[in-house]
């Protein structure tokens, strides 16, 4: 039985209808926007101690710790799938390749926004190129992520470019050249993220005082870029498992998409689960050299025990036996904990782990208007990331630009 593919043709490239319908999860997703517009105006007219609990022993909090480092973590998909896709040679992966890149895009896109809420003013974002900073783990985060955001943006732009391309026919020579430097963004891209992913984790290095011995450790940067290869492949069957799921988003997917689904399933997980058997044995023996094994016994102790049983051990063995047995159900399931690990590790490091010798009572804990932002922020997401899917070819090959594909 054939699959009909629901192609937008130039009669509705600007169909709006799928945005205005009374169903329950648009009735949801802009009640979240409206809420977030609301909260988003408090603190840019009332300022950030109207909306936040954040004080001088805790700078950062639910915005760092969710918008930026959960957030630069899971949009590591981009450059795992590309990496897969055009420099190992994997073509069997390509239909992977334009979602990862997209959900890469807006996640990055969309940190720069979270981010103008921790700054306060939009100018503030552009002062490290005028003045920079060159001894500043920041200063190198800031710049890798502005231009990785950069390579992002002229990879995606291949899909719009093929949307628009018959109104503009300018925009198909520019797509031709997209076309032909896309081994070189890749590996811009990959050497981009490689610093900037393992630099988050510098940023820990300069306060062994306040963050737990469990998770302060000198190898902080490579765990956070072992963790982001672990994210990257996880959220690739994560957002494979949601786009099936959707009705809408299923009905855009070509044969070619539906026909790969379960082999870069079961190929993914595969690669997570090594990875994150990898994670585990360093974090082990990181956490047996320092001599930190008394700790286990504490309060802490339990954390980080049920962060490496079941947010990470757990979701290894599922993928290795869902992978064996080509059980793509198996390994959805996996995804999820993994993705939830993810955030479970970036929330411990920033947040729970840190200040952990200050009694409970100066403890931070995020507002209600933080958590709403940051809500906000991942609403924002998901309504363009529909946008696109249901209006550019992402989740299908164009039919004027198969054969250049194939």
């Amino acid at each position: 039985m054939s699959h009909q593919v629901t192609i937008p043709t130039k009669d509705h490239l600007f169909n709006m209808k799928e945005f205005f319908k009374f169903t329950p999860g648009n009735i949801i997703n802009y009640t979240l926007l409206a809420i977030g517009l609301v909260v988003t105006w408090v603190r840019f007219t009332q300022g950030i101690g109207a909306v936040s609990n954040l004080d001088d022993y805790q700078p950062w909090g639910m915005w760092i710790g969710f918008d930026l480092l959960c957030g630069v973590c899971l949009a590591a998909g981009g450059y795992f799938t590309t990496v897969a896709c055009y420099v190992m040679g994997m073509k069997q992966y390509h239909s992977a390749a334009r979602p990862a890149v997209l959900t890469a895009f807006l996640g990055y896109a969309f940190v720069v926004v979270a981010l103008l809420y921790d700054l306060g003013h939009p100018l503030r974002l552009p002062y490290m190129f005028f003045f920079p900073g060159t001894t500043s783990v920041l200063f190198e985060v800031g710049l890798c992520v502005a231009t990785y955001l950069t390579v992002l943006f002229v990879e995606w732009s291949i899909c719009p470019c093929e949307w628009l391309g018959k109104k503009w026919p300018v925009l198909l020579k520019w797509r031709h050249w997209v076309e032909k430097c896309g081994i070189l963004l890749t590996i811009m891209g990959v050497c981009l993220s490689t610093l900037h992913q393992s630099s988050l984790g510098s940023l820990f290095l300069i306060c062994p005082g306040k963050l737990h011995p469990l998770w302060y450790s000198p190898f902080l940067p490579m765990f956070f870029f072992v963790t982001s290869m672990i994210a990257g492949s996880s959220m690739v069957v994560f957002e494979g498992m949601l786009a099936h799921k959707a009705r809408s988003t299923h009905a855009m997917m070509d044969e070619k998409h539906l026909t790969n689904s379960d082999n870069v399933t079961l190929s993914f997980s595969k690669a997570a689960s090594f990875i994150l058997f990898s994670y585990f044995c360093l974090r082990v023996i990181d956490m047996l050299s320092h001599g930190n094994f008394h700790y286990l016994f504490s309060g802490y102790g339990l954390w980080w025990l049920i962060e490496m049983g079941f947010f990470v051990l757990t979701p290894c063995l599922l993928y290795a036996k869902g992978s064996r047995e080509e059980n793509v159900g198996l390994c959805q399931f996996a995804s999820c904990i993994a993705v939830a690990g993810i955030i479970v590790n970036r929330f411990t490091i920033c947040m729970i782990a840190f200040n952990y010798d200050l009694p409970s009572s100066d403890r931070y804990f995020p507002s209600l208007p933080e958590i709403m932002v940051s809500v906000f922020v991942v609403t924002m997401i998901v309504t363009c990331y529909r946008f696109i899917v249901y209006h550019m070819p992402v989740l299908y090959e164009h039919p004027d630009f198969q054969e250049e594909e194939d």
